[in-house]
């Protein structure tokens, strides 16, 4: 993983973007939060399962769909499969080590609250 610090790739709104292999971070002190490490290295994870660009068709595609699905922006990416694992286990630290291969296809039918 390489950490890159810009606030010009990452657009408004988000702390962080992952493309493999770089996270790049808006704020320099996320460098040390160890949940919002966690929570790009899951989607470092998942962009390599999926062999990286067929992850990022995937994740546009879905995020087209969750969009006419809720019509708002917001509930569209918190329901984009690849988001919800990664919201829902990064404050489990020790994830990666046991994560199951391809285990963001849980997450297509859960829901979020919001």
């Amino acid at each position: 993983m390489l950490l890159v610090f810009t606030k010009f790739l990452i657009p408004k709104g988000f702390r962080g973007l992952t493309i493999y292999p770089f996270v790049f971070i808006r704020h320099k002190s996320d460098k040390k939060n160890a949940i919002f490490i966690n929570h790009e290295k899951i989607h470092l994870r998942q962009q390599l399962e999926m062999l990286i660009i067929p992850f990022f068709i995937w994740y546009f595609l879905e995020f087209v769909f969750r969009l006419l699905q809720y019509k708002n922006f917001d509930r569209a990416y918190l329901n984009i499969s690849f988001e919800r694992e990664a919201y829902t286990k990064e404050s489990d630290l020790s994830y990666l080590n046991k994560k199951p291969f391809f285990s963001f296809l849980n997450f297509i039918l859960v829901k979020t609250k919001k």
